[in-house]
């Protein structure tokens, strides 16, 4: 064999961004390194891989695609080899491909990964983020081994190990007039403008809030991108719902958002690690599962503002 890994990694890399500037950045080499890679499979192979389209990218041949099925099942199989190796040898070691949430990963995601890269020095992290229906598309299709998500209408062949409750809160630009208030209720917010983040089985749990208490929201504005929803709330076009607690408490543009608590005990969201049921566990996922579970708690989420305190009642 007069190819490397290293090599098939790249002509994966240009494969599934279609451009060879993007595969550069994806695989953190020069655009040369990749190019060189794939003329020089092609040649060991006698092959045309892709079709060079002249500022369009690259699309794949028939054989180009044929060799991205076995090509990425070869290094799968390479990469069980430092598994099976780790096994015997008790170490925790190899690469892991996590799944995030697409709002939990900008605040949850560069802690969790740092700490335990830190503490299993001989491990990787790749990963990838997605609204929900992705992430347990992914699971099935063996693309990703473990998610950090939410509990949001998982079924039957999904383990969900939660890690931390996220109750619902009120997010408010500075110049709303309910923003100085200890606590609201959904009744207040119903006839409200409202911006809504719009991602699959999100949209349903926000609804459903309304839902529960027989209310409509009026919802004006909706995005799939939570620091849109954010920016736009911080502008005065509307409050929003949401769970996670960013540490900072301004948008994009740098404008202040403030956040408050729901009353009304409405349901909260609980943030915990999804695994596929029929696929056997590895130590390195039983090793990165037990490493949340010491790092999270209702009182700390790695990246997370703490829980705002519920209003005291006043002493008669």
């Amino acid at each position: 064999m007069k190819y490397t890994f290293r090599q098939l990694t790249y002509f994966i890399a240009a494969a599934e961004t279609g451009s060879i500037t993007l595969a550069s950045r994806r695989a953190s080499i020069s655009q040369p390194a990749i190019s060189t890679a794939i003329s020089h499979i092609e040649r060991e192979l006698d092959v045309q891989l892709f079709l060079r389209h002249h500022a369009h990218g690259l699309s794949l041949t028939p054989a180009g695609r044929a060799l991205l099925r076995d090509a990425k099942q070869l290094l799968k199989q390479a990469e069980a080899l430092y598994s099976a190796a780790a096994e015997v040898s008790h170490q925790i070691r190899g690469e892991l491909s996590v799944g995030w949430f697409s709002t939990l990963a900008p605040i949850v995601m560069p802690e969790l990964t740092q700490s335990f890269l830190k503490a299993f020095p001989e491990t990787r992290i790749r990963c990838r983020e997605n609204h929900q229906e992705g992430l347990l598309r992914s699971l099935r299709e063996a693309e990703t081994e473990v998610a950090i998500t939410y509990d949001l209408q998982l079924s039957d062949d999904v383990t969900f190990q939660p890690l931390a409750h996220l109750p619902p809160y009120a997010l408010f630009g500075a110049s709303h007039p309910l923003v100085h208030e200890r606590q609201v209720k959904l009744s207040q917010l119903a006839p409200l403008p409202m911006v809504l983040l719009d991602l699959p089985m999100s949209r349903q749990y926000f609804e459903s809030l309304f839902i529960r208490e027989r209310l409509e929201p009026n919802i004006v504005w909706a995005s799939s991108q939570q620091e849109v929803v954010r920016t736009m709330v911080a502008n005065g076009l509307g409050y929003t719902l949401a769970n996670v607690r960013p540490r900072a408490a301004v948008a994009l543009d740098g404008r202040r958002v403030h956040r408050v608590p729901l009353g009304g005990d409405p349901s909260p969201l609980r943030i915990g690690i999804a695994t596929l049921k029929e696929l056997k566990k590895t130590r390195l996922v039983e090793a990165f599962e037990r490493h949340c579970q010491q790092l999270f708690s209702e009182s700390y989420i790695p990246g997370m503002a703490p829980p705002t305190a519920a209003p005291r009642r006043k002493r008669r």
